[in-house]
Parts: C-alpha cells; structure tokens; sequence
C-alpha cells in the first residue's frame, strides 16, 4: 500500500510537471473531450424539459452514469498498468495527472487575451476572453474584458488546479477524474434557466459539495502567497472575510474575492449571460482602475499559489505514508 501511494504521490508531482512545462497538446484526444460526450449523450436522451420536476431525478442518474463510467475507465486502466509493472502505472498515472490539471491552457488563453489588449485591438480580446468565461462578451469594453480574464484565472486556479489536486492526493488519478467528471457536468448542465434548472440541479449541487474543501483551501493558500507576488495580503484578507459570500454559488467568490483585494480592484459586477443581464454582486474595493497588467499578476499569483498548494499536498501525504507504513 504503501508503495502504491507513493507511486501515486510522485505521478501527482510528475503531472503537474508535465502540464507546466507541456500543458495540454491539441493534438492529442483528451479524455475530458469523452466525459462532455457521455454528457451530452445522456442530456439528449434523458432530458425532458419544459419545466418537468421529473428533470431532477433523470439528472441524479446522469450524474451517477458519468461520475461511475469516469472513475472506473481509469481505474481499470491503471489496475492494468500496475499488473503489467510499476514503472507502465507511473508513466500512465502522470499523463492521466497532467489531464485534469489545467494551469498552463488557462495561462496560455489569458496571455492570448493580454497580447491582443496591448495592440489595442478590442474585438480580438473580445473573441479570446469569449474562449474561457461563459458570459457575453461581444459588448465588453477594454476594462470588462480583463475583468473577466483576471476572474476565471481566480476562478479556475481553484477548479482547473488546486482542486484536482486536492482529489488527486486524496484517491491518486482516479480522484482527479471524478473531480473532472463532476466539474464538467456543472460547466455543461449546471445552469439556473429553463433547460437546466431541474436536470442540472444534480450537477451543480455535486460541484458545490466537491468544491467546497479545495475552493477555500484555494483561498487560504492564495493569501499566503500574496507577499512572493508583492501583492496587498493585507487587503486580500480583508476582502476574502467581506465578500467571500457575494456569490450565487458557495464556492466561486472564496478565491475571487482573494484575487480582487490582493489586486486592490472591483472584480465581478453585472454581466450578461445569453442576452440576460445578470446582477452580481462586486468583489472587493473601486481603489484603481483594473489594467491589462492585471491579468499577467494574477497569472502570477495562481501559478504561485498551484505550487504552493502542490508541495503542502506532497508534504502531507508523503508525512502520512511516513506514520502509517
């Protein structure tokens, strides 16, 4: 046991190696690209619609199907691997590690958002920030367009990377694939409209409990690294405490509001999503106009907090191979 965990524990490190320096090639079929396929083949198929309250329990089925079908297609592959020998389960156990840590796409997105602001070229930013936020981008300003990129690397350095890694250290890759499987299904049905709102329900709440250990773990460890990046931990405190709930969702705000007290700017705001305006609450103080620059530091701050949270992960679990083998 104890050498499987290990083992675990240096294709967890390896991964997040990999994707650092390689992220996710294009090239190669992702296996986030077959769970939105199962997705949406059980949407389509179990799906009713038009407000049916039967919606609710076809979509806890959905989320049973795919969180099942996610974990066990992995895990009987790396059950494989490990018969074969160790050296086959740590090569495939890292790439599956790399596949569901995200950090390097989302900073590679971002500085595609970045680089087309300094050229003052607005409807390219538009189009690049549309790439990773789900609002309406086609009207955003230049100040709504970092706004939003400064939010989804807060947003995603929690979900795209402390996250798995919380669930990896926890279960090894298979954890880090259930993780996956559910924050897919939230990014796919996890919507409050008339199509999703009985169907997704499942899905959103299971984001919300999944999420709700790492989001803040996330948080904490963010303010932590404030001083590396020369950022206000002071005020990144003080607006986590004061506005980590000014959020429909229990989770999205913890890192959020850390981002926007550490960046002394107002981060959230009305937005619209489909046409329909939505009135979100802000997130920290108006101190300063936010700046393209600001998605470079924040870029900063989530990769150094993804380390961070990396070798504390690594610390723990190779303290508690220690103690109980």
């Amino acid at each position: 046991m104890a050498e499987l965990l290990t083992c675990q524990t240096y294709a967890i490190v390896i991964g997040f190696v990999i994707d650092f320096f390689v992220g996710d090639p294009h090239s190669i079929p992702h296996p986030v690209v077959g769970i939105g396929r199962l997705i949406s083949f059980l949407d389509n198929k179990l799906r009713i619609g038009n407000g049916d309250t039967r919606d609710v329990m076809r979509g806890v089925w959905t989320v049973l199907i795919v969180v099942v079908t996610s974990v066990a297609v992995p895990a009987l592959i790396l059950f494989i691997m490990r018969r074969i020998n160790p050296v086959a389960y740590l090569v495939v156990s890292s790439i599956m590690c790399a596949q569901v840590i995200a950090a390097r796409e989302l900073v590679r997105e971002c500085r595609a958002v970045e680089k087309a602001l300094k050229k003052d070229d607005i409807e390219a930013s538009r189009k690049a920030v549309s790439m990773v936020v789900g609002r309406d981008t086609q009207n955003l300003d230049k100040a709504g367009v970092c706004r939003a990129a400064v939010e989804t690397v807060a947003e995603n350095g929690s979900d795209g990377v402390v996250a798995p890694l919380f669930w990896m250290f926890l279960f090894g890759p298979v954890g880090g694939f259930f993780y996956k499987a559910v924050n897919t299904m939230d990014s796919m049905l996890g919507y409050k409209n008339d199509k999703y709102l009985y169907f997704g329900r499942a899905a959103a709440k299971t984001d919300d409990a999944v999420n709700y250990i790492p989001s803040r773990i996330s948080a904490l460890i963010t303010i932590a690294c404030c001083p590396l990046c020369h950022l206000d931990t002071g005020n990144a405190w003080k607006i986590f405490c004061r506005d980590r709930y000014k959020h429909t969702s229990p989770n999205a705000a913890q890192t959020e509001s850390v981002f926007a007290g550490a960046l002394n700017v107002r981060l959230n705001g009305p937005a619209f999503y489909g046409g329909v305006l939505h009135d979100k609450e802000y997130l920290g103080d108006d101190n300063r106009p936010i700046m393209t620059d600001d998605i470079e530091r924040s870029g900063h701050l989530m990769y150094t907090a993804s380390f961070m949270a990396l070798a504390i992960g690594t610390l723990i679990r190779t303290g508690v191979i220690m103690i109980c083998f």
